[in-house]
């Protein structure tokens, strides 16, 4: 191998192996963010879907970059796999677009609204995590519970089942430390696949460079 190549390959490698902060940090922000947005819904979904809105093609942007390194891993065309996250969503933001140009929206509350734009959204996130991505399969799971908890606030059956289960007391009284604890779950399941993703990414670097000095 060339000088100029051995020289080339530490900067190679230290840009793809990326600190592991920089990646449980999208995880922060999609558990985070959801959590706090469902806070806010509480307190005044008025002036709260807006947000939700906002916060679709933040996580379109992160599901994006988050399954790019997984296509890496499985050997999968990048190309397509760039084409297919870019239709599956640009198909819900451009149905979000249609719900509030086409007299759509105003013929639904803010709180119908709201769960219509979260199950959509947590719908095709857990489309993107089952074609690439699984470890958002957990992300979302956790907002098919957000749109639902929305949808019924007032004696939901999950909320009451999920606190139990964490031995929360009076739990419909709690929906925001339920939200939080259930969260936190997510958030540990989807570590544990991100994990093991870097694993594996780093063991097929390390076997192409075993085979580029060879």
């Amino acid at each position: 191998m060339s000088e100029a190549s051995t020289a080339a390959s530490p900067a190679k490698i230290k840009g793809e192996n990326s600190p592991l902060i920089m990646s449980i940090l999208p995880l922060l922000i999609l558990f985070g963010g959801a959590v706090a947005l469902l806070w806010l819904s509480q307190k005044d979904m008025a002036s709260t879907y807006k947000y939700w809105e906002i916060f679709v093609p933040i996580v379109a942007v992160i599901s994006l970059i988050s399954g790019w390194g997984q296509a890496y891993v499985s050997d999968n065309n990048r190309l397509w796999y760039l084409i297919r996250q870019l239709v599956q969503w640009g198909l819900l933001i451009g149905l979000l677009y249609i719900l509030n140009t086409q007299g759509i929206r105003p013929l639904l509350s803010d709180q119908q609204y709201t769960g219509i734009v979260l199950y959509l959204l947590a719908f095709t996130t857990l489309v993107a995590a089952v074609q690439m991505d699984f470890k958002l399969v957990f992300f979302g799971l956790f907002l098919v519970f957000c749109a639902y908890l929305i949808m019924v606030p007032a004696d939901n059956p999950t909320l009451i089942g999920v606190g139990n289960q964490f031995g929360i007391a009076d739990p419909q009284t709690k929906p925001l430390t339920v939200s939080m604890a259930l969260a936190a779950v997510g958030f540990v399941a989807s570590l544990f696949v991100l994990l093991m993703v870097r694993g594996a990414m780093s063991s097929k670097r390390a076997a192409q460079r075993r085979k580029a000095e060879a």
